[in-house]
């Protein structure tokens, strides 16, 4: 039987580096993110006397090229802002007031300090664009991705 392990994939590794995070990821909630950090869903509470004629707008977009420059020049510190600016101006185009985000990312093999940075410059532009960072996926795919090689 294979495991995640097997297959040069660490969870424990992803965990721990939420869970380490998990104070400063919380700080960017405000009353209406209900529940924490974990999980595989994330629940805002919906209050529609916040808003005068409630809809949802959603959107998802990535950094682009910008990752190849940010990786070369070492400034992947500010990737992530960059990254949430991309899709509350998305939303915010729409007419609608973004409220949340969630993030991905993706590589062969997981660099603590690389995705340290890089979540950390997410919050950054969470706390920036008064969003809370409610979820997001660690995608850990050895043979994928070459090594130093991440995505967003």
């Amino acid at each position: 039987m294979s495991t995640y392990k097997d297959a040069g994939v660490d969870i424990d590794k992803a965990n721990s580096l939420i869970e380490e995070l998990k104070k400063e990821i919380s700080e960017t909630y405000d009353e209406d993110v209900l529940g924490g950090v974990g999980g595989f869903g994330a629940l805002i509470n919906v209050n529609l006397k916040k808003f005068k004629n409630p809809v949802i707008s959603i959107s998802t977009d990535g950094v682009g090229t910008k990752l190849l420059l940010a990786k070369e020049y070492d400034r992947i510190d500010g990737i992530g802002i960059d990254l949430v600016a991309m899709n509350v101006d998305d939303v915010v185009c729409t007419g609608a007031k973004p409220i949340a985000f969630v993030d991905y990312y993706a590589c062969g093999k997981l660099e603590e300090e690389t995705y340290r940075r890089v979540l950390k410059s997410i919050i950054k532009g969470c706390r920036i664009a008064g969003v809370s960072l409610v979820g997001g996926e660690t995608a850990e795919m050895p043979g994928m991705y070459k090594e130093g090689e991440f995505d967003l």
